[in-house]
């Protein structure tokens, strides 16, 4: 009786082995499709978003990432309509965006220091924002983030914006420096003194960032999406975290990664990636600070670009799923 126990307990055992064997293996959950619109062309200022994608850190949030590289205002539009879950927009024009009842709401910061200069040649002797009085400057135009820095840039430093001629030339800056057309211009800060400086020009350069703290470039939702699918927002914003903090510690292996998105990128443009992480980095990453929102309406409103205070100025942001994603 005991050697037919023992007969029956090992086949049970083997039969168990055997059914766990042949249960069917659980395919992965196919990822969700993602258009993610970046406000700009293929650029290695991108590099935390190629990160994301190369090292698996969106495939593992359930995403499968397809860069749109269209204009800032579509993706807000999409985002806004809830045509698209995400986009890549700035600061100001979140603010603009919620002044026309669009419910977008940005849920990370990207860039802590609005990305904006003021640059001149150095022999023109403009070493502060005062010393713009009397000058003509050169800007894109009177619109966006290059407008909103610069009108900020003159309220932060008490210059009277009627004592400098202000000519628009279009995304022609460096042309404009070098051939007199203007004593300054408004660019970006990892662009256009980057390039000068490439090209051996001595040049002075006023940050936005150094006089007035406005809310730079980072990702928007919209208020459907938080409220139906936090969770989603959750993912998509800790996978870009994880992606930022790569790209901050190894600067040169992100780089390398930008080479398989960026159509002939050579190393002579690692300099743009080095002048971007500094307008990246934070105590918290992707965090930003009602104050901050607060002196960018103030600016619109300033510029002409606001006619009046937005309603419920804390619902555009939200540092929620920014705080959840901490390692």
């Amino acid at each position: 009786m005991r050697n037919v126990i023992i007969l029956l307990l090992a086949l049970l055992f083997v039969s168990g082995c055997a059914r766990e064997a042949q249960a069917p293996v659980q395919e992965p959950e196919e990822l969700v499709p993602i258009q993610l619109p970046m406000a700009y062309i293929p650029d290695p200022q991108f590099a935390p978003f190629y990160v994301a994608v190369e090292r698996g850190y969106f495939a593992d949030a359930g995403f499968e990432v397809a860069f749109d590289y269209s204009f800032e205002t579509d993706g807000i539009a999409l985002v806004g309509a809830g045509e698209l879950p995400f986009a890549i927009v700035s600061g100001e024009q979140v603010i603009l965006a919620r002044a026309q009842q669009l419910p977008v709401v940005y849920v990370m910061a990207w860039y802590q220091d609005f990305p904006v200069s003021v640059v001149s040649l150095e022999d023109a002797g403009i070493e502060t924002p005062a010393d713009l009085e009397g000058r003509t400057v050169g800007i894109p135009g009177l619109f966006g983030a290059s407008y909103v820095g610069y009108v900020g840039l003159l309220s932060a430093a008490g210059v009277d914006a009627d004592a400098v001629e202000v000519e628009e030339i279009g995304f022609t800056q460096l042309e404009a420096l070098l051939n007199d057309r203007a004593d300054a211009v408004v660019g970006y800060t990892n662009n256009e003194p980057v390039q000068l400086r490439q090209q051996g020009e001595a040049i002075n350069v006023l940050d936005v960032s150094d006089y007035i703290d406005l809310v730079a470039n980072g990702v928007i939702s919209n208020e459907s999406t938080i409220e139906e699918n936090p969770e989603m927002v959750q993912r998509f914003v800790g996978a870009i975290l994880r992606g930022l903090r790569d790209t901050l510690a190894d600067p040169e292996a992100a780089f390398e990664i930008s080479k398989g998105y960026v159509e002939e990128l050579d190393d002579s443009r690692m300099v743009v990636l080095e002048a971007s992480l500094p307008l990246w980095e934070a105590e918290q990453l992707g965090a930003t600070e009602l104050t901050h929102w607060q002196q960018t309406e103030q600016i619109l409103l300033e510029a002409g670009l606001l006619d009046e205070e937005v309603p419920n100025l804390e619902a555009a942001f939200t540092n929620r799923f920014v705080e959840q994603a901490q390692p």
